[in-house]
């Protein structure tokens, strides 16, 4: 494999010289060789995958690719000057939504894919919640208009239970949600908290979200997500899901010492057996495969059709590239069903995987239930997703109510306002 890597620090200094340089995008005669980042690890499942991508892309074209070693937060705080610059790569894996991949699309600087994609067929691999993601209309709002990256991996959120504390008490899988909170309540009765959870990062605002889809259609989402209409905060389903959660603080199914906690503190709480309960999301499969000394397995959240989740991030191709074909000729590879095999067995979510070239039994139960979502067109994104700044703000109105310093009305109505000021301008 003829594969060229850049270190982190000439990275950077690429990154620096083409910030200085203020040059735009310089067509140059295409030389064979395919300049490619991304920012997944060497071990991860995508990395694992894409390096075998990349000795077949070189194999069958007789390219060769050059891969430079770049963080996501590099990429990220600097991609809008780069992309703009002679020093902007031919392909490379770009964050999904609004604000990332939609922001660069409307400045001009990813190349619409819609030819490749009618001629390649991605459209007809990939489910319809995983292409929301990939396109962007004109003001760089998700869900409409022309292809602008594609997603070779999915994730989603669920429930990760500890099997043999399950056991111990004579619990089943619940089924329902009165089910679940049946299977809460025993393990409470045991002096068991039933729940990891975490309200300073993500964990407990995805909780509440799913707790707000179980009584949502897809419309609801289209609104929350995509803005097509008004979300009414006070809601049947924004007021179901504070008010539930309000009541599983209440009755200790979720501890109000998550006020402080983040993600790691709750994963680590799972894996080391405190809590028989985790929901959150698939990235956490392949840590848990192993690093928990307990044996655990996971279900869908019981009564819902939809759950957080979307594509993984996209391959993006920006408007200065010298490869454009080459550049799209290495994504078809990576949908290959080969290539998302070996994703999968490695703890991966593959978008185009055939389950029969599979060999990891583990992952078998990962990938089904990311299927039966997508069945279900049950991919709803993440609550944070509407505008820039709803993460801290929602992450702030949940550790209040977790504190008692906001009821549920007031949480409501404080995160709606954060909601309403933060969308784009010309929604409203």
């Amino acid at each position: 494999m003829n594969i060229r890597r850049i270190t982190a620090a000439t990275a950077i200094a690429a990154l620096g010289a083409a910030a200085l340089s203020g040059c735009g995008p310089q067509a140059q005669e295409s030389d064979g060789v395919l300049t490619m980042w991304h920012y997944e690890g060497s071990n991860s499942a995508m990395g694992i995958a894409w390096d075998r991508a990349i000795e077949v892309f070189e194999e069958e074209t007789g390219a060769t690719v050059e891969f430079e070693e770049r963080s996501f937060e590099q990429i990220r705080q600097t991609a809008s000057q780069v992309l703009n610059s002679d020093e902007a790569p031919d392909l490379l894996e770009y964050n999904k939504g609004n604000a990332t991949a939609g922001l660069l699309a409307s400045q001009g600087l990813l190349a619409p894919l819609d030819d490749a994609v009618a001629e390649r067929g991605w459209d007809e691999m990939l489910a319809p919640s995983l292409q929301t993601t990939a396109r962007y209309d004109d003001n760089g709002v998700m869900g409409s208009g022309s292809w602008f990256g594609v997603p070779t991996y999915g994730e989603y959120v669920q429930f990760y239970y500890n099997e043999e504390m399950f056991e111990e008490y004579g619990l089943e899988v619940p089924t329902t949600l009165g089910e679940l909170e049946q299977v809460m309540q025993a393990f409470l009765d045991e002096g068991i908290t039933p729940l990891a959870e975490a309200a300073a990062e993500y964990p407990l605002g995805q909780l509440w979200y799913q707790l707000a889809l179980s009584q949502a259609d897809r419309q609801w989402v289209n609104d929350y997500q995509i803005y097509e209409n008004p979300v009414d905060f006070s809601g049947a389903e924004i007021a179901y899901a504070t008010d539930t959660l309000a009541e599983w603080v209440d009755e200790g199914y979720v501890s109000s010492d998550a006020t402080g906690l983040t993600a790691e503190d709750a994963g680590t709480g799972f894996i080391g057996g405190t809590y028989p309960m985790f929901y959150s999301g698939s990235w956490w499969y392949g840590r848990f495969l192993d690093e928990a000394q307990h044996d655990w397995s996971t279900f869908l959240f019981p009564g819902s059709d939809m759950a957080p989740g979307s594509s993984g991030n996209l391959w993006v191709v920006p408007t200065a590239s010298d490869d454009p074909e080459l550049a799209q000729e290495f994504i078809d590879i990576t949908l290959r069903p080969e290539i998302q095999a070996i994703m999968g067995d490695n703890g991966g979510v593959p978008v185009a995987a055939d389950a029969a070239d599979l060999s990891n039994d583990s992952s078998v139960e990962l990938i089904e239930n990311f299927n039966t979502l997508l069945d279900r067109d049950g991919l709803a994104f993440y609550p944070d997703w509407p505008t820039p700044t709803f993460y801290d703000e929602l992450n702030a109105g949940l550790q209040g109510l977790l504190n008692g310093t906001l009821s549920p009305t007031e949480m409501n109505e404080q995160i709606g306002s954060d909601y309403e000021a933060g969308l784009p301008a010309g929604v409203r």
